[in-house]
């Protein structure tokens, strides 16, 4: 999501080049994501009733789950409901930027995350948002 549009999954990117060159977020961008990490992989959880649920994990602490759907949908779960919670193998985002982007490609992410993030520190929208 960049100022508001775009999906939900992945965290919010309106900021994320601020303070960044364009070579590090290119570097950034070609480098693989943490794939150990639990905030970057799908979740799969089941439930006593031996429903499944799946998605992001936003918040848990030791008695509740909560869990983004991947229809966006959220789930309040206690954790004496959940019977099972497992982790994905492969992570939520594609980490083959490098071999699926052309570099023009690459350019055009960089850019447009620079011109967000320019755009968020000047309370603007970027070039592409609609005026509502």
């Amino acid at each position: 999501m960049v100022q508001g549009a775009g999906g939900f999954l992945g965290r919010d990117l309106s900021a994320y080049a601020a303070g960044l060159s364009a070579g590090e977020i290119r570097a950034n961008l070609l480098r693989s994501g943490d794939i150990t990490n639990r905030a970057n992989k799908t979740a799969v959880i089941t439930l006593r009733d031996s429903h499944k649920l799946s998605g992001v994990i936003r918040n848990e602490d030791n008695f509740s789950i909560q869990l983004q759907s991947l229809d966006g949908a959220f789930h309040f779960l206690s954790r004496s409901d959940v019977t099972q919670l497992e982790f994905l193998p492969k992570p939520i985002m594609p980490v083959d930027y490098g071999t699926t982007l052309k570099p023009a490609e690459l350019d055009d992410i960089v850019s447009y995350l620079m011109t967000a993030a320019k755009a968020g520190r000047n309370g603007r929208k970027t070039s592409g948002d609609d005026d509502e």
